[in-house]
């Protein structure tokens, strides 16, 4: 074959070629101008700046009485008035009326004792009694008579009818009947108190409470042997323990270096590891005349103003000593946050609040100055955290971290 017929076969590839239409080219443009508005906003946005790191605080709650504490110290509530209930006799428990937490009231029963053997005795005694009494009426007749023989054998001696040794029998006679009356009163007042003695005896089979209290523990069941002394195998030496709840207070341990900065009268207020939001007014009581040698301490009591179901003995407390009394308004807590942490931008007071991986800019209304913190009216609430530093790097938006504590 030619030359110039094989050169008919080639494809005229320029001939057959896609060309773009105008549409197309109008939505590649529109594409690139989308994409060059997104790299702006994102570049005004700060995405492709590097984020800025920021120190960050939380809105707390603070009492005003912070900012007047002088002197902080941890102790322990104690009841001052406190006593294992038993009783003076040994016997088997019978009964027991009381539980853990039962509210209760002096002089009430809290267990009984079997008391078959005690209150036998006090019938004997009782028996012993009405026989004594019995035998003085008898005493009392005879010496009525032998005084009246005697009165007799006296005018009759004295007229000379009888002789001097019949009036000596009647006198003698007489004398054994005062003898016997008086024999038979002591005997009367033996028995009566033998008496007293066996209703004691009964009476301490019920255990009753010394004054008003709560029972804390229960420290024997029905069945068990209750002796004074405890000393037999398995025996209990107290039923119950009762705590008066009036007389709580909190006993702590401030050092000697600062005893005295505090004073009998001085106010304070205890927190209580169990009731963290709640503060109780109280005030010093006593500094106990004697330091700890080898915590180098001295006691202090501290006694709560209300009383309050929620506070129990042993709970662990901490006491703040302050330098005046609480006034009225001082004892709610305000939202409050470190003057570090606010800004002002265009005359207003702002915070940055940390929501993510940035920060907004919040308006917040300012308040009274407690000691190293600013009351925050309303803006934020209690628990938000914000960013304290850098300050004059941020705005709202700004990209943040938050460095890992």
């Amino acid at each position: 074959m030619a030359e110039g017929d094989l050169n008919k076969l080639t494809i005229d590839k320029e001939r057959f070629a896609t060309r773009p239409s105008r549409g197309k080219k109008a939505r590649l443009w529109a594409a690139l101008a989308v994409a060059a508005l997104l790299l702006v906003l994102a570049a005004w946005q700060g995405l492709f700046s590097p984020r800025v790191e920021v120190e960050t605080a939380a809105v707390s709650m603070v009492y005003p009485s912070q900012t007047f504490s002088l002197l902080n110290a941890s102790g322990y509530v104690v009841a001052q008035r406190k006593a294992a209930v038993s009783s003076k006799a040994t016997g088997r428990l019978d009964w027991l009326g009381v539980e853990e937490g039962s509210v209760v009231r002096a002089g009430q029963p809290l267990a009984r004792l079997d008391a078959r053997d005690v209150k036998a005795t006090e019938e004997q005694s009782a028996a012993n009694v009405v026989n004594s009494r019995h035998t003085l009426e008898q005493a009392r007749v005879e010496q009525k008579d032998a005084a009246r023989a005697l009165k007799r054998a006296k005018e009759l001696v004295s007229q000379g009818i009888i002789a001097q040794a019949d009036y000596d029998t009647a006198e003698a006679r007489y004398q054994r009947g005062v003898a016997a009356t008086a024999a038979a009163e002591a005997a009367v007042k033996s028995t009566q108190a033998a008496l007293r003695n066996a209703q004691a005896t009964v009476d301490y089979t019920v255990i009753r409470a010394p004054f008003d209290g709560v029972v804390l523990t229960k420290d024997a069941d029905v069945g068990d042997i209750v002796t004074p002394l405890g000393a037999a195998a398995n025996a209990k030496a107290a039923v119950v323990t009762l705590a008066d709840m009036g007389s709580l207070e909190v006993e702590a341990d401030v050092s000697e270096a600062n005893i005295s900065r505090v004073r009998p009268g001085q106010p304070c207020e205890v927190l209580l590891d169990a009731l963290p939001d709640v503060r109780f007014p109280a005030v010093l009581h006593t500094i106990v005349p004697t330091a700890d040698r080898s915590k180098g301490s001295v006691m202090v009591k501290v006694r709560f103003l209300t009383n309050d179901r929620r506070i129990l003995p042993e709970m662990s407390a901490k006491v703040a000593f302050l330098e005046r009394e609480i006034r009225a308004g001082e004892d709610k807590p305000r939202v409050a946050v470190l003057p570090t942490a606010v800004a002002t931008r265009e005359g207003r007071s702002v915070v940055y609040v940390v929501r993510g991986d940035s920060v907004a800019e919040t308006p917040v209304k300012l308040g009274t100055r407690m000691g190293e913190w600013v009351e925050i009216v309303s803006g934020v609430k209690a628990g938000e955290k914000i960013a304290i530093k850098p300050l004059d790097k941020l705005h709202d938006g700004t990209k943040v971290k938050v460095p890992e504590k």
